[in-house]
C-alpha cells in the first residue's frame, strides 16, 4: 500500500499595533471606519517620498522573534516586492528577503518543534472592497502602510490539527507581548498555508491555500487539501504548483 505523508507550512501575517504606520506619521486604529481618512501621500505611494522606518513596530518584531527562540540579525534591510495590483498604489510593497530581522526559531506544539524559518517586517496594502451588485471595486487606504509582520515556518508542521494548534499558541504570544490583538475576524492576523502530500517519500507538489481567517478555516482548508491531493495521487494524476483559495 502507498503511504501518503503531508507537509504544511504556515505564513502567518500580522497587524502591530503602534500608534502610526509603518512608514509614515499616519494613524494606526482600526476604529477608524470613514474610508481614505488616515492617509497621506506617502502611504499612498506619491512619487518622491521618503519613507521613514517605524521604530517601535522593529522592537515589537524582535521582541516576538525572541519569544519564538529566533536569532536577531545583526544587519537587516528592507527590499521591494514589485507586483501590480489595485491596493498598491506605488507598484511594490516594502517588505524584506534576503536580511530579515530573525531567523531560525521555533515553538512547541505538544512533542513537536515546529521550525520558524523567519519573523520579518513589511507594510501592509489597502483593501479591496467589492459591493455584491456593483461591476466595480472600491479601495479604502487607511490599512495601506500599517506595519504587518510576518511569521514564516518550516514545512514540518504534520497535520490540519496540529497547524490550527500552532496558530492558536501563537496568537496567544502574540496577546501575552501585547504586540497585537490578533483578531482573526477583524483581519488582524492572516494565515496561509502551503500543503504538500508526499507519496512513498517521493517529494509532493506544494499548493498554496489563501483566504484562511479563522482558526476553524485553517484546519478544514488544510484537511481538505490533503485529500484532494492525495485523491489525486491515488488516480496517478499530477499535481499542479498553485495557489488556490478557500470559501468556507
Amino acid at each position: 500500500m502507498p503511504k501518503y505523508t503531508p507537509k504544511i507550512g504556515l505564513e502567518i501575517h500580522v497587524e502591530l499595533k503602534t500608534r502610526s504606520k509603518m512608514f509614515c506619521d499616519c494613524k494606526n486604529d482600526p476604529k477608524i471606519i470613514e474610508p481614505n481618512s488616515s492617509i497621506c501621500p506617502i502611504c499612498l505611494g506619491f512619487p518622491g517620498m521618503l519613507p521613514v522606518a517605524n521604530k517601535r513596530a522593529v522592537d515589537w518584531t524582535i521582541k516576538t522573534a525572541l519569544a519564538l527562540n529566533c536569532k536577531i540579525a545583526k544587519e537587516t534591510k528592507f527590499d521591494r516586492k514589485n507586483y501590480f495590483y489595485p491596493d498598491l498604489p506605488k507598484g511594490y510593497q516594502i517588505s524584506q528577503y534576503d536580511l530579515p530581522i530573525s531567523h531560525d526559531g521555533s515553538l512547541k506544539i505538544g512533542d513537536k518543534k515546529i521550525g520558524i524559518t523567519r519573523v520579518h517586517l513589511e507594510e501592509d496594502t489597502a483593501k479591496l472592497l467589492h459591493p455584491e451588485t456593483a461591476d466595480y471595486s472600491l479601495v479604502d487606504f487607511n490599512r495601506s502602510g500599517i506595519p504587518l509582520m510576518e511569521i514564516v515556518t518550516e514545512p514540518n508542521i504534520e497535520s490540519a490539527k496540529q497547524a490550527k494548534e500552532f496558530a492558536q499558541k501563537l496568537r496567544l504570544i502574540l496577546r501575552y507581548l501585547e504586540v497585537s490583538s490578533a483578531d482573526m475576524e477583524k483581519g488582524q492576523m492572516r494565515c496561509e498555508a502551503n500543503v504538500s502530500v508526499s507519496q512513498n517519500s517521493k517529494e509532493g507538489t506544494k499548493v498554496e491555500v489563501k483566504n484562511l481567517n479563522s482558526f476553524r478555516s485553517v484546519e478544514k482548508a488544510i484537511d481538505y487539501e490533503i485529500d484532494r491531493q492525495t485523491d489525486l495521487l491515488k488516480s496517478d494524476k499530477k499535481i499542479v504548483q498553485e495557489t488556490r483559495g478557500w470559501h468556507d
